[in-house]
């Protein structure tokens, strides 16, 4: 960013990074991919480097707000610097936090998810989803972050975005308003669960996999699993090789892969974010 304002010139969006994306081995997969479909499409973007921290939400959901106010107003003053007006992040936190907290404290922008920019590029023709890795028949289902659908009410973006893939997208019956946490919300990232029966991510992960597997009796056993769930639409019982959990959040992200991983099912079913199977069906993996 500060490249393109010395030579007096501005970017598209501003594409942060976060935390994650720029820290994570496994969700540093995510940032290039995506940054990959920004250069394949001639979206003009920027990304402030060294100058982004971290937006505050860790500190706010852990409860020290003071902490929270002193993150933000450090990225409010450089955005402001930058006269930054759009905004796209891979990360519900952040999203959430940028678009409806910054406000109290000044700062006023136009937050978009990167589902909801991946299914603008589609639908104006610019991502063609060819030409690359062909994802149709596979079985999808696809896990709902709690900061982008019951928090900011983005459900049909990330779905549309996996349509385009002409896979076979199947729903679990807990999904959209009555999705279940992956188990990381509210700070849980950062400390040991609580003593209970299971863990959340335990819970949600053997869900995902029944819908993929098309189990409904072990569907029919996971707590707070309502067999007339409007929306599910389980699978039928048959081959789940080669499924995918997508996901568009590098919490869930963590939580459903070493979900996944505990079940021992990594060799046959993969978790994804949604700009790592756009950029795969694209053809610009590398």
């Amino acid at each position: 960013m500060a490249d393109l304002a010395a030579r007096g010139e501005e970017p598209e969006i501003l594409f942060w990074v976060g935390c994650a994306g720029a820290f994570d081995d496994r969700y540093k997969r995510v940032t290039r991919a995506f940054v990959r479909i920004l250069e394949h499409v001639g979206v003009k973007y920027a990304v402030l480097g060294m100058e982004e921290t971290c937006t505050g939400d860790p500190a706010k959901r852990a409860g020290n707000e003071f902490l929270f106010q002193m993150q933000a107003m450090q990225n409010i003053t450089t955005f402001e610097g930058y006269g930054i007006k759009k905004i796209v992040t891979a990360c519900p936190h952040c999203f959430n936090t940028i678009k409806n907290e910054y406000p109290a404290l000044g700062g006023n922008y136009e937050v978009i998810h990167h589902s909801t920019f991946l299914q603008q590029l589609i639908n104006e023709g610019r991502v063609k989803v060819e030409g690359g890795e062909s994802y149709k028949g596979r079985r999808i289902t696809f896990h709902d972050s709690c900061y982008l659908g019951r928090a900011n009410n983005i459900y049909e973006a990330p779905r549309a975005v996996l349509e385009a893939l002409d896979a076979d997208l199947v729903e679990m019956k807990r999904s959209k308003a009555n999705g279940l946490c992956c188990g990381a919300g509210g700070a849980q990232m950062w400390k040991e669960p609580e003593p209970g029966k299971k863990d959340i991510n335990i819970e949600r992960t053997e869900e995902a996999l029944a819908t993929l597997d098309g189990n409904a009796a072990a569907l029919d056993n996971l707590y707070g699993v309502e067999s007339g769930n409007a929306g599910a639409t389980p699978a039928p019982k048959g081959n789940s090789q080669n499924s995918i959990i997508a996901v568009g959040c590098p919490f869930c992200m963590t939580m459903m892969s070493d979900g996944v991983k505990g079940k021992e099912r990594e060799n046959n079913v993969q978790v994804f974010d949604l700009a790592e199977l756009v950029a795969s069906a694209e053809g610009l993996n590398v």
